[in-house]
């Protein structure tokens, strides 16, 4: 009885954690990985603000005023994840609003006119600046500044503590800028491969349990339109990435991954449309009683079942070959790929030939079989390794003739790292404590051998 009052729990403990941290780590070793980017980027905010707070004591006196750090927070906000247009846009939009507020308070002061003034003066700035969908930044950064303001202070300090914290808050977004989601993008694509190659294995087990009835083919489809989703949500990432890259020093000297992601992904989203074109064309073919339809005979309905997971490991393959390719190390994922596409010929050969066996039985079946053909045939054509072996040539010569793409070692150990809270010259998981340690112990043994030959 103890032990099953433990299992619930056990489950209800499970259930909270899972309500108050969704998609949380299931290991505690992952834990710090996770929690990671959220530390960093809350450090980035706090020590911000309290740089922007402590030059404005620095270089005004009388009453306290939280305008600089409020701004600060503001402007690192709002340029964080910005291409360079968009950021600076939402920069000046962000200073707009908070000059409106601070002349207004000082003037006017807070009530309930002046804050409709506010609101409006901020919207219509947003509209000159063409936010769109980020138009109640402007409104919302005058309300803030305009709800923190001290009577006490002059106007022309305000001024000055609104453009320190301006100044602080694009300062630390050039000096220690946000970290490039380049790990998140290469896992998306991975991910959408997988997303890519479900459909093909669900339908491969089917086809190899008995006939096949119209509810399962639907569920197929909405398996391609989950793929659809997965496609489009790293496609957004990969977005993100190269809009990252913009004015960060954190892509000075690195490789820029996403013309590879980005192929990869539109070859990926080339096969779903494959994989849908061909389960639309099952799912018209197959009668609309609810009993399952075999008009290909048990041999040939095992060799399309063969076809479509041999298909399946092929866009697997090809999805470990485009993170391979990022990560410089392709030979073997290309190899893998090479030999899942020759089983896939092979297969595909086999199924041809045992369509030709009495081709005019059934009509229909004929026309639905040479669907699927064509369907394999253009996976095969996407995944064509010549095709892409070219791409990813032209992509390293554009990358060995971009500016700054070769630096000296000294200048790229100092550089941030792309992706982590870090220096490039430090390895991973190394700290600069344990750095100097090491450089020490280095020394120690050099000291110790020269002693050893005198």
């Amino acid at each position: 009885m103890s032990k099953i009052k433990s299992a619930f729990r056990y489950i209800r403990w499970q259930r909270l954690a899972s309500f108050a941290w969704p998609g949380r780590p299931t290991r505690w070793r992952d834990v710090p990985g996770r929690l990671r980017p959220t530390v960093v980027n809350v450090l980035r905010l706090t020590t911000a603000a309290v740089i922007s707070y402590l030059l404005t004591l620095a270089t005004t006196s009388g009453a306290i005023d939280l305008t600089g750090p409020l701004t600060a927070l503001l402007v690192m906000q709002a340029s964080a994840f910005s291409t360079l247009k968009m950021g600076a846009i939402r920069v000046g939009a962000v200073l707009a609003g908070v000059l409106v507020a601070t002349l207004v308070s000082i003037w006017i002061g807070l009530t309930w006119w002046s804050l409709g003034a506010v609101i409006a003066a901020s919207l219509i700035l947003a509209k000159v600046f063409r936010l769109g969908e980020q138009a109640m930044e402007a409104p919302i950064s005058a309300m803030l500044i305009l709800g923190v303001t001290n009577p006490n202070v002059a106007a022309e300090i305000r001024v000055l503590n609104t453009l320190i914290g301006a100044g602080v808050g694009i300062a630390f977004n050039l000096i220690y800028p946000p970290a490039l989601p380049t790990r998140r993008a290469s896992r998306a694509v991975i991910s959408a491969a997988e997303a890519a190659a479900a459909p093909l294995d669900a339908a491969s087990k089917d086809l190899a349990k008995g006939p096949i009835n119209r509810e399962q083919v639907q569920d197929w489809l909405d398996r391609v339109h989950a793929g659809t989703l997965r496609l489009k949500s790293a496609t957004d990432t990969v977005v993100s990435l190269k809009d990252s890259r913009r004015l960060n020093p954190r892509a000075i000297g690195t490789t820029d991954i996403e013309p590879v992601l980005a192929s990869g992904l539109r070859t990926l989203e080339s096969c779903l449309l494959s994989i849908r074109a061909l389960f639309t064309v099952l799912l018209a073919e197959l009668p609309t009683e609810d009993r399952p339809d075999d008009p290909y005979g048990e041999e040939l309905r095992a060799a399309f079942a063969v076809v479509l997971h041999d298909a399946a490991d092929c866009i697997r393959a090809f999805g470990s070959l485009v993170l391979a390719e990022v990560e410089e190390h392709e030979e073997e994922a290309e190899r893998s790929l090479d030999e899942s596409l020759d089983i896939l010929r092979e297969t595909q050969g086999v199924l041809t030939g045992l369509m030709m066996v009495d081709p005019q039985e059934n009509k229909s079946s004929w026309l639905l079989r040479g669907s699927i053909l064509a369907a394999v045939q253009h996976v095969l054509d996407e995944l064509n390794l010549e095709d892409r072996g070219r791409a990813r040539q032209q992509w390293k010569d554009e990358q060995r003739t971009r500016p700054l793409s070769q630096l000296p070692p000294i200048v790229q150990a100092a550089l941030p790292h792309p992706d982590r809270p870090s220096f490039r010259g430090l390895p991973p998981g190394t700290t600069w404590r344990h750095a100097f340690a090491k450089q020490a112990e280095e020394q120690d043994h050099l000291d110790d051998a020269d002693h050893t030959e005198d």
